[in-house]
């Protein structure tokens, strides 16, 4: 079997193959010559040119100190705009028919203002008739006091009469006779003055009754102005001219917003209710408006909706001529506002536990439990657990534990809430 002979790129690589090796074996026979007094400069001339160890550090993570703030918690609420107390203005009269209409929606009207006129006709014809019966009363008063008197002047006679008799029987100048003529002569006048006086005191009495009839129609004819009981702004108007008017109808003619009161009514749930109390500040905002107007919290419920858990609120709202009742607002109740150590929002963690923040010490977390207190416009108010300056991971997350190595890199309070 004859062999072929290598290659030219076969004699070269074997060439170099056993360079290497020969070089190899000089160089270690030529390590064994070199003295030991310069072997460790030579170590560390090669420590020093080869790559250092690379430094261990921890994740960068953001922190933010712990400073006094002042923290108000607000409560959101929505709800309807109200009158806080709506007088329905009906008539008083019936029967009678809507002469003149005075006001209309969105007037202002002050109390006793007349708001309409009914026909006063029938009534001022009544009213002349009664005039007419008081004058012939009077008359009839003044004919029976005349014959009153003379009744009584009648009597006077027959008793002066009596007197005389009594006197001539003595001497028997007169008989037994004429003395009980004349005796009853004096009861027939006494009778005739009780009668008369009776005839003049039913006069009167006819005449008092028609002096009440008098006040009677001067109340209706009142009543034909319908007028305003208190001061406040119309919100309604059904009255319409010619329309006959019943205190039987359920619509009344006018409704009026006293002295222009306008609420709130709103809802509150029943965690928060126990906090809430009057007096309270309520920035409201009805829709419409661009800017919030100034409450106060007026009437809390007494009772809580056991469906929605719900309890009512109603905010009272200061004069202002663009409120209208019916309207949808919302509002934003200050709960509490207090200062001390807060933090932003994302800087708390809450668990079964209660809440914890992640304070970095040096370059190492440690987790601690805090207790938290109000809450709001992105920052959390720490009420115990926390010192004053000391750092805290300002956004924290479950990728972190108790004892990690971190980097801190600081950050304002205002732009760890932002960025949250």
């Amino acid at each position: 079997m004859t062999t072929k002979p290598p290659s030219q790129r076969g004699r070269i690589a074997l060439v170099l193959f056993m360079t290497a090796v020969v070089v190899g074996i000089a160089g270690y026979g030529f390590r064994d010559r070199i003295p030991a007094s310069l072997l460790p400069g030579l170590t560390e001339a090669a420590q020093a040119t080869s790559p250092a160890a690379p430094e261990v550090r921890g994740v960068t993570v953001t922190v933010v100190a712990a400073g006094r703030r002042e923290v108000a918690e607000r409560l959101p609420v929505t709800g309807t705009l109200v009158a806080r107390e709506e007088i329905q203005v009906g008539p008083e009269i019936d029967g009678l028919r809507i002469t003149e209409i005075l006001v209309d929606e969105g007037d202002h009207v002050t109390k006793g203002q007349v708001l309409a006129h009914l026909s006063r006709d029938t009534l001022e014809t009544l009213l002349a008739q009664n005039t007419a019966n008081a004058a012939k009363a009077q008359a009839t008063i003044a004919q029976q006091k005349a014959a009153l008197e003379q009744t009584i002047a009648q009597r006077v006679e027959a008793e002066a009469a009596v007197a005389r008799a009594r006197t001539l029987i003595k001497t028997g100048a007169t008989s037994q006779e004429v003395l009980d003529q004349r005796e009853r002569a004096v009861k027939v006048a006494t009778a005739q003055v009780t009668a008369a006086q009776e005839t003049v005191a039913a006069a009167e009495a006819d005449a008092e009754q028609i002096k009440a009839n008098r006040a009677e129609l001067e109340v209706r004819l009142a009543r034909t102005e319908i007028r305003a009981p208190e001061a406040g702004i119309v919100t309604n108007r059904s009255a319409r001219l010619g329309a006959i008017v019943l205190s039987a109808n359920t619509e009344p003619l006018f409704r009026i917003v006293k002295d222009g009161a306008i609420d709130l009514d709103a809802e509150v749930p029943e965690s928060v209710l126990p906090r809430i109390a009057n007096d309270m500040k309520v920035a409201v905002t009805p829709a419409g408006f661009e800017a919030p107007v100034d409450g106060r919290i007026r009437l809390v419920g007494a009772k809580v909706d056991a469906q929605t858990r719900l309890a009512r609120v109603a905010v009272a709202l200061p004069a202002d001529a663009r409120l209208r009742p019916g309207a949808y607002a919302r509002g934003v109740i200050e709960v509490a506002r207090r200062t001390g150590i807060a933090l932003p929002l994302s800087a708390v963690q809450f668990d079964a536990d209660g809440a914890y923040v992640l304070v970095v010490k040096g370059e190492l977390i440690e987790q601690r439990q805090v207790k938290a207190g109000l809450k709001g416009e992105g920052f959390v108010e720490i009420v115990e657990g926390l010192a004053e300056d000391e750092q805290v991971v300002a956004r924290a997350g479950g990728f972190l534990r108790d004892g990690d190595r971190v980097t801190p890199v600081p950050v304002t309070a205002e732009a760890a809430k932002n960025a949250s």
